[in-house]
């Protein structure tokens, strides 16, 4: 079973132990640490780049939402608060599940069953991303086209377009883009969107249903060719 790497954020000592030791209950739930404020909880999220995190949103300092909208790559999240005027503005960032304290072994069950079917890919992924002060929920999925800028790569999806801290090389490696081939050194499409195919000589050219036409490297065309074939 693959395991979901987990974090706990909350201030409330107590709260956190109960949770670690609910979550001692799930044999595919591996609890990584625990942070007691949203800046150690940031430190932690950018250092062991969870898969998960449970997230309480009162803190002192700030709040569970304020620490979502500072990170450059946010983790699947389940909220976990004595408040319930929250929901709304916790499923406008598409948590996966609000918890209300004390949390009952049953709703644990429940978010665990969601966080499950959502990390083993039975839910196409999602993810964060936040570009200047606005929050982008995506899926892979929708994404046509990534291009390399510097340490960036930007994403375009729909009419839309949104820079993201990573690198090509990177999210090749990612089974979640399993979906892109790789054009050239700055550019990756995903084949679920090739409008038409077009020999240019000894390179390829791809038009994408947005009309955008992606030239493939020398290289990249032999290997588009094999693909072909098969």
């Amino acid at each position: 079973m693959k395991t979901i790497r987990t974090l706990v954020i909350d201030d409330e000592r107590q709260a956190r132990a109960e949770m670690i030791r609910m979550l001692k209950a799930y044999p595919q739930i591996v609890v990584l640490g625990e942070a007691a404020d949203a800046e150690q909880g940031q430190k932690m999220i950018e250092l062991l780049q969870p898969d998960l995190i449970f997230l309480d949103i009162q803190m002192p300092g700030k709040t569970g939402f304020e620490m979502l909208e500072s990170l450059s790559h946010i983790p699947q999240v389940v909220f976990v608060t004595a408040y319930d005027t929250y929901a709304l503005q916790a499923f406008e960032v598409s948590a996966l599940d609000y918890l209300m304290k004390p949390v009952r072994s049953e709703r644990l069950d429940k978010a665990i069953n969601i966080v499950t079917e959502r990390c083993h890919g039975q839910l196409e992924p999602t993810f964060f991303i936040k570009d200047r002060n606005k929050l982008h929920l995506l899926k892979w999925g929708a994404v046509e086209l990534i291009t390399s800028e510097e340490n960036y790569v930007r994403l375009y999806y729909g009419k839309e377009q949104v820079l993201m801290k990573n690198s090509l090389n990177n999210l090749e490696k990612n089974p979640d883009c399993a979906m892109f081939f790789r054009a050239s050194r700055e550019r990756m499409f995903n084949i679920n969107y090739i409008a038409s195919v077009e020999n240019t000589g000894s390179k390829i050219s791809v038009t994408l249903h947005s009309g955008t036409i992606v030239q493939l490297s020398e290289r990249q065309s032999v290997r588009f060719r094999s693909l072909q074939k098969r």
